[in-house]
């Protein structure tokens, strides 16, 4: 049993605002250390950011305006505290403590991260979707349900009728589906809107892909601090989270879909 939601859904809006602004600050620096929250919701945004990168508000709104479509700005940006700071000063260590778990994907989740993708090409508004077994539920806004019921004959299809969603139905916060982000590889740590020496990053990738190399689940911790993590630098885990985010497109693109 697994539910999918996609890049429009409010909670995803919020992750893939936060992902932009981590964008943004790998713009302006190699090694930024930042940590985004966003509540947005009924044409407010409000989006708190602590940064060693200097940051353009400008950047910071047109990003907002592109993802979520008109809203007023409630931004605050402070530095990074200082003692977080020096926690890296002498090199690349881990950013937070945690616990950590990557667990092989199912063939059920898979299958439903598909359909999620196939379905966003067509009704690309807000969406979530449970498959359980052989059962397929499917909400869809600004979608006819009745022809969504030909498409999908077998399927539960929008149980309380056609509706309509988005950020002026519901409000949406970063890093509030983590289920849907890492299926069963789900921890206490969110995954968008940080920097890569943060552990809720690097460490859930490398554990995740380990899962999926390995055919079985990894679980792991580490301290702030530790600059060796699962018997490796955790330079090494960083630099593999690094060319992870790249492959899909940056943070903003990791924030559509999360792990899988």
């Amino acid at each position: 049993m697994i539910e999918k939601v996609n890049p429009s859904h409010p909670d995803k809006v919020a992750d893939r605002i936060a992902g932009a602004i981590v964008d943004l600050a790998y713009a302006a620096e190699e090694n930024p250390k930042i940590a985004v929250e966003v509540l947005l919701g009924h044409g407010v945004c409000h989006v708190i950011i602590e940064t060693t990168a200097v940051l353009d508000k400008e950047d910071i709104a047109e990003a907002v305006c592109l993802i979520a479509g008109e809203a007023l700005l409630d931004l605050r940006i402070v530095p990074q505290d200082e003692h977080l700071a020096q926690n890296q000063s002498g090199g690349i260590r881990c950013g937070d403590n945690g616990i950590f778990k990557g667990v092989p994907l199912t063939a059920e989740q898979k299958i439903l991260s598909q359909f999620a993708r196939k379905m966003y090409t067509t009704h690309p508004f807000d969406g979530k979707y449970i498959l359980d077994g052989e059962r397929l539920i499917i909400c869809q806004s600004n979608a006819s349900s009745e022809e969504l019921r030909k498409l999908y004959p077998n399927a539960v299809v929008n149980p309380l009728g056609d509706w309509t969603g988005g950020t002026d139905v519901d409000t949406g916060a970063t890093n509030r589906k983590l289920g849907s982000d890492m299926a069963d590889s789900a921890t206490g740590g969110g995954l968008h809107g940080k920097d890569l020496s943060k552990a809720d990053v690097s460490v859930n990738i490398h554990a995740f892909l380990k899962a999926q190399k390995l055919s079985k689940p990894v679980e792991l911790c580490c301290a702030i601090g530790d600059d060796t993590v699962d018997g490796l630098p955790y330079s090494e885990i960083v630099e593999e989270a690094r060319e992870y985010i790249r492959s899909v497109g940056g943070f903003e693109k990791f924030a559509e879909w999360g792990l899988y």
